[in-house]
């Protein structure tokens, strides 16, 4: 099982995301994906606990993507990631499944970090999945 996917399909914001979650994060499995192919593929192979979504890809819709994850994976957490804070977007990320909805440029790496723990922490103590930093 990976543990988290991060589906972007900017390499430059991808790497940077990457960083943060290998820093502060350095024992949780963390894999990348590019478009929606790619992401279904790693999904079905790989399913992971929580997945940073990228709202438009070059081949697919973030949100179309998350509702047919969600439907197989219910228990995956999905957090939807755009450039675009507009309440139509969170609407639509809700109504998708996503779990958390995160604009780019409003969210920073101690944020990410938080969120991440506050998603993980839970399995950590229920499952003993995932050790100690």
């Amino acid at each position: 099982m990976c543990d988290i996917l991060l589906v972007e399909d900017n390499a430059t914001f991808r790497q940077s995301l990457m960083e943060i979650l290998c820093t502060s994060f350095p024992t949780l499995t963390i894999n990348e994906a590019q478009d929606g192919k790619e992401t279904l593929q790693k999904v079905h192979a790989h399913p992971p606990r929580l997945i940073f979504m990228d709202i438009k890809l070059s081949d697919e819709n973030g949100l179309n993507l998350t509702k047919n994850i969600k439907a197989t994976y219910p228990d995956t957490v999905i957090i939807i990631l755009t450039n675009y804070n507009l309440p139509e977007y969170q609407d639509a990320a809700q109504k998708a499944g996503a779990s958390h909805f995160l604009t780019k440029s409003l969210t920073n790496a101690l944020q990410i970090s938080e969120l991440i723990e506050s998603i993980l922490s839970p399995i950590k103590r229920d499952r003993g999945n995932y050790p100690e930093k």
